[in-house]
């Protein structure tokens, strides 16, 4: 497992944007997928977007698409989340994960870390 240190959120209001990231502490961060998932109030964990090893590979929830990107930075050992004209609806704490196999990272992830609270206001 990989220890994952995500940072960026807060409180924006509606149409605002924010970037969150995530720092991996391994020497092999390119060998692993990356993803963030997020857990509103009440309901349960979803997948957000993933990235592969290669930065031209990502997948989105049908929800953020158009509005949210993922990136990565193998050089810094972080990914980032860039979150454009949020809705209150966005509104959840967000969790960087990790794994070493591309569909795993979107579905069941090894590794999470401890997330960070997004409040969109309306």
């Amino acid at each position: 497992q990989v220890q994952l240190v995500e940072s960026g959120g807060g409180l924006v209001q509606a149409g605002g944007s924010l970037r969150l990231s995530c720092t991996a502490s391994t020497r092999t961060f390119s060998n692993y997928a990356m993803g963030w998932f997020r857990q509103a109030p009440g309901k349960e964990r979803e997948f957000v977007a993933a990235i592969g090893w290669s930065v031209y590979v990502t997948d989105y929830a049908d929800s953020v698409k158009g509005r949210f990107t993922i990136s990565r930075d193998n050089a810094k050992n972080t990914v980032y989340l860039q979150m454009n004209s949020l809705k209150p609806e966005d509104t959840a704490v967000y969790y960087c994960v990790a794994d070493k196999v591309y569909r795993q990272v979107a579905d069941i992830p090894d590794s999470w870390g401890q997330g960070t609270q997004v409040t969109v206001s309306s």
